[in-house]
């Protein structure tokens, strides 16, 4: 008979404490049918990317997110205020609310709002394109956030939180549902440089490193996008090979160590690298692209992000989120005028987008999502600009179980603030998320000894907009 092998004490402990453990979980899962993990989705295998069984059944099953980083102004874009014009250069009471910088009196929008479609919604005629489409899309003018500031006003769009502690929506989504492309990540971050804060914006915090966004400069050459992605050395078969008994490796490393996500991140983006050889490099290339589509889009570099998007889209990326540009773009403090230059090119790509979205059978199951960090104040700065407004903003969204033609929500008269049926972050999250077939509520991730989840502890789902 073997001897049995020699324990520290504190081995001995901790199995016995493991021991009790295991006997109250059997007990516990015995006493309630639904089990611990009821109410989070369901994976039918080990890999964490795996499609994964929603609380309920979608609307949609993708996401295309074109964040246009800077904050766009809501009184030059959707939310016309003609007694902007009637008392240019008054300071009415809303003027006092506390934004980022000193600001003077009300400004007019240099721009003509036109009536479009059907609904009759009316639209800046710095969006010609997009104009045609508005009967798909829904307006949310009564959107409110925490911060007049870059930074936290990211944070709280993308993560729900003002401090850099939280994963992205993106995040929780391929965290809830997985990905129905195992050989692309379920979550690309698109965006021709780095908008501010950069990598916090699509990072996987505390959830497992496998849910993290992955970074693409669309304006980088294909065959450089991801560096080092192609094997010189082996064959495919080899270096499946040589994968796996890497893998094996690591997983004994990973048993002796306990639960390190930051290890089990690793290998799984080993494995993630293997499968992208095959797909990455031809999605992220516009070759196969007829000549019609790549002139309905144009050549800019958020048009061809736009394009990229659609094609992530159909080869089943969860997520894709599309920054306008580098840092942000879109923050006229100087002279509004240059939303013209903004809106000049990305309104043709969105339009284009649309368009092929529903040529090709994918747009009632897309969400689409249009705004920024914030909107900007209907009074001037420096003369000609506008400063940050958390107080009231527009955003829209289409496809994907949204009703379109439709308004939804205002600001006052002016349009400092959301007035009517506002709709904070949280509650715009928690819509999202509803919309993917998520319960906001019962989407947690156990962590420090509580369960979070995007929303915190707020958020309704603003059902009058969905279909």
């Amino acid at each position: 008979m073997s001897p049995l092998p020699l324990q520290t004490r504190r081995q001995a402990i901790q199995r016995l404490g493991g021991g009790f453990g295991a006997v109250g979980l059997a007990d516990l899962l015995a006493h309630n049918r639904k089990g611990l993990l009821a109410d989070a989705p369901s994976s039918p295998t080990l890999n964490p990317l795996a499609p994964k069984v929603s609380h309920f059944a979608p609307k949609a099953k993708r996401v295309i997110y074109l964040f246009m980083n800077g904050g766009p102004s809501q009184v030059d874009t959707f939310d016309p205020k003609p007694l902007l014009e009637k008392y240019s250069g008054k300071r009415p009471p809303g003027a006092e609310l506390k934004t980022e910088r000193k600001t003077g009196g009300l400004l007019p929008s240099p721009f003509k709002f036109n009536r479009c479609g059907e609904s009759g919604i009316e639209v800046s005629e710095i969006f010609p394109h997009i104009s045609r489409h508005i009967d798909d899309i829904c307006v949310i003018r009564s959107m409110h956030t925490a911060i007049p500031n870059h930074e936290p006003a990211l944070l709280m769009m993308n993560s729900g939180e003002v401090q850099p502690t939280r994963p992205s929506m993106g995040s929780w989504l391929v965290y809830g549902l997985g990905s129905e492309n195992q050989n692309l990540p379920g979550f690309v971050a698109l965006c021709p440089g780095i908008p501010v804060f950069g990598p916090q914006l699509w990072s996987n915090s505390f959830l497992p490193g496998v849910y993290q966004g992955t970074h693409i400069n669309q304006k980088t050459d294909p065959q450089k996008i991801i560096a080092h992605i192609n094997n010189k050395y082996l064959s495919r078969a080899e270096h499946r090979s040589q994968l796996d008994l890497l893998t094996e490796m690591n997983r004994l490393h990973l048993a002796e160590r306990r639960r390190d996500s930051n290890l089990e991140a690793r290998i799984q983006s080993f494995e993630m690298a293997f499968r992208m050889q095959f797909e990455a490099q031809e999605v992220f290339s516009l070759k196969g692209e007829s000549a019609r589509t790549l002139e309905r889009y144009g050549s800019s570099p958020f048009s061809r992000g736009c394009l990229i998007a659609r094609r992530l889209a159909e080869r089943g990326v969860r997520v894709t989120q599309l920054y306008y540009g580098d840092t942000q773009p879109w923050d006229d403090h100087e002279d509004i005028l240059n939303h013209r230059n903004l809106a000049g090119d990305s309104d043709r790509p969105i339009a284009a987008l649309l368009e092929d979205l529903k040529e090709r059978g994918l747009f009632e199951e897309t969400l689409v999502l249009w705004g920024g960090e914030f909107g900007r104040t209907p009074v001037s700065e420096k003369a000609k600009g506008r400063d940050h407004n958390h107080h009231g903003f527009s955003v829209w969204m289409a496809g994907g179980g949204v009703k379109g033609g439709m308004v939804y929500g205002s600001t006052d008269d002016f349009g400092f603030a959301a007035t009517e049926d506002k709709v904070h972050v949280h509650d715009l999250h928690a819509t999202i998320l509803h919309l993917m077939g998520l319960d906001h509520e019962r989407l947690t991730y156990r962590y420090s000894g509580r369960d979070f989840r995007l929303t915190d502890v707020y958020g309704r789902v603003v059902k009058e907009i969905i279909a």
